[in-house]
């Protein structure tokens, strides 16, 4: 099954984490990403292990929740998690190999990070990480699996969380609004003072901007 694209989706969103367990394996870690589509910044991954005979109502894909709700739920994901990992790919990794490459050394690092050992893994997407693990790829994963959203939340938190930290940094472009993403406003700041250390130089709407060094 490893890299399998499993479909459809299933309408309880446990379904993926009881048939993974009801062949055998006895820990299933979830594993999502964010920012894989902003012009500054790092992806961010993280993986979560879940006690499933717990109550995590509201636990959804990230982007279907506000930023009110998603750090609520971090909270209790971090408090009754078996495990979380986080990994980073930044900016200088996304420009050096891509930023599909970039996201899956994230997840690779973020499975790594988790204090207990998964034995089979639960991707959102369709790219599997380099990892030695029997894993399912889902499309839509983080809508479909309790334990891809758990991730996907995590993911998104920390890192909004360090972007709001860069607007700090470089108060000039306003990470703390947009998180690195293409808004209007932030490509109006990369045309007005060109990229900043934390920009992906590879990217369209910034790769313009960048100046050759003679």
């Amino acid at each position: 099954m490893n890299g399998e694209l499993f479909a459809p989706e299933p309408e309880d969103n446990r379904a993926f984490e009881k048939r993974v367990l009801g062949r055998g394996y006895t820990s299933v870690a979830g594993v999502d990403e964010a920012g894989r589509g902003a012009l500054a910044g790092p992806v961010v991954a993280a993986a979560v292990i879940l006690p499933l005979e717990e109550d995590f109502s509201g636990v959804d894909d990230s982007k279907k929740l506000s930023p009110a709700e998603r750090d609520g739920l971090y909270d209790l994901i971090m408090e009754r998690a078996v495990a979380v990992g986080v990994g980073i790919g930044d900016h200088d990794l996304i420009d050096r190999v891509n930023i599909l490459q970039a996201t899956l050394h994230a997840m690779k690092e973020a499975v790594g990070a988790l204090a207990v050992k998964p034995d089979y893994l639960l991707v959102d997407g369709i790219s599997a990480p380099p990892v030695p693990l029997p894993l399912l790829t889902i499309k839509k994963g983080d809508s479909a699996s309790l334990s891809i959203a758990a991730a996907s939340i995590i993911a998104k938190v920390t890192r909004d969380r360090l972007m709001v930290g860069f607007g700090r940094q470089f108060p000039r472009y306003g990470f703390e609004m947009h998180k690195g993403y293409g808004s209007r406003v932030h490509l109006q700041a990369i045309a007005r003072f060109g990229p900043c250390p934390i920009h992906r130089a590879t990217f369209r709407g910034v790769r313009e901007h960048v100046v050759a060094i003679p």
